[in-house]
């Protein structure tokens, strides 16, 4: 056996309950005196509640799905402004993916407390969107310092947005099975964070305020995203971010209607990773595991149903194409990446 694995450096705390205690000790470690709190409007109240004992010199509230540079500009010309020494960033996926915008450029610490499953406050990885056209990259500098989880924050997540974000993050353990740079630990992170999802997703889904439910989500969220960010982006997000860049598509339901496709595609050609999700999910075979899943959740089904334009299937293929790495499980040609989208689109069954 040979392989090379490397642990991101990065704390992370579970603290249901305690989030603002546990932010300002996170703070107060960095040495931060002058904070920006990057949150959306419809969070501004619950940071400010988070933020409650943190130095704060600026608090910025223009967060945009899949972070379009002018916004993410603003937010660095901003930070400049009020000679910020750290960030707190209070939201889902596209508010730390603000913060590691300003962090790409400036360096500034960031911690993250995460609202939804989107898992990128435990990933170096940063994406910015100009036009049609998201680019995503790889940085030291953006990986969050440290991580808050606090489950009582969840409580509050719309139904659907909880379903869409989890299966979001259900996608990054899928996709991690056979990333470019997957290796064992990979898998058994992954595995693991699988079955936490499929733990904890149904009772969320039953009661949006479980904290159980939550804390069971969150600990799955977090390996796959751990799992994600050492396994390297697979076929799965190379699909989704096209689309969501090419069609202005919302990012959590994108994954959840593509994954199950994606699944069926690549499962047959590697035996192992499957049989190691099978078994996270409790199922047959990963294919039923997940079917079974999204029976549960009545997950989003079809691209469509977001606004994505029929002909827009042909116009992403060649981009796709180009973007899925060469060590994609099954080999993918025009003919079959077409009749994945075709699927992906009208919500057909895998």
């Amino acid at each position: 056996m040979k392989f090379t694995h490397e642990s991101l450096p990065q704390r992370v705390r579970f603290a249901t309950g305690e989030a603002p205690a546990a932010v300002a000790a996170e703070i107060d470690e960095l040495g931060a005196r002058r904070v920006m709190v990057v949150a959306g409007e419809r969070e501004a109240e619950l940071a400010a509640r988070v933020t409650a004992d943190v130095p704060v010199a600026l608090r910025h509230d223009e967060v945009v799905m899949h972070v379009p540079v002018e916004v993410a500009e603003r937010a660095r010309e901003r930070a400049a402004e009020a000679a910020v020494d750290a960030l707190v960033c209070v939201g889902g996926g596209s508010t730390t993916g603000l913060a590691k915008a300003v962090a790409l450029t400036t360096g500034l610490p960031i911690v993250a407390v995460p609202t939804t499953y989107a898992g990128s406050e435990a990933t170096n990885v940063w994406g910015l969107t100009s036009g049609e056209t998201k680019t995503t990259g790889v940085d030291a500098r953006v990986l969050p310092r440290s991580v808050v989880y606090d489950a009582s924050l969840l409580t509050t997540l719309p139904g659907e947005m909880t379903v869409a974000s989890g299966l979001n993050a259900l996608a990054h353990c899928v996709d991690a099975m056979w990333g470019p740079r997957v290796d064992p630990i990979d898998q058994v992170n992954a595995a693991e964070g699988i079955r936490g999802l499929a733990g904890g997703l149904p009772k969320v889904a039953r009661d949006s305020a479980s904290v159980e439910g939550i804390e069971e989500t969150l600990y799955g969220a977090y390996l796959a995203a751990v799992s994600f960010t050492s396994a390297g982006s697979g076929m799965h997000h190379k699909i989704c971010h096209v689309l969501g860049g090419m069609f202005n598509l919302p990012h959590a339901q994108t994954h959840a209607v593509v994954l199950p496709h994606v699944l069926a595609f690549n499962a047959p050609n590697a035996p192992e990773a499957e049989a190691r999700m099978a078994a996270a999910f409790g199922a047959p075979s990963a294919v039923e595991g997940l079917a079974g899943l999204r029976r549960t959740l009545s997950a989003p089904k079809a691209l469509e149903d977001y606004g994505m334009p029929e002909d827009g299937i042909a116009k992403a293929v060649a981009p796709i194409m180009a973007a899925i790495p060469d060590n994609n499980p099954t080999p993918v040609t025009e003919e079959n990446l077409t009749a994945l989208l075709t699927a992906a689109w009208s919500g057909e069954e895998s």
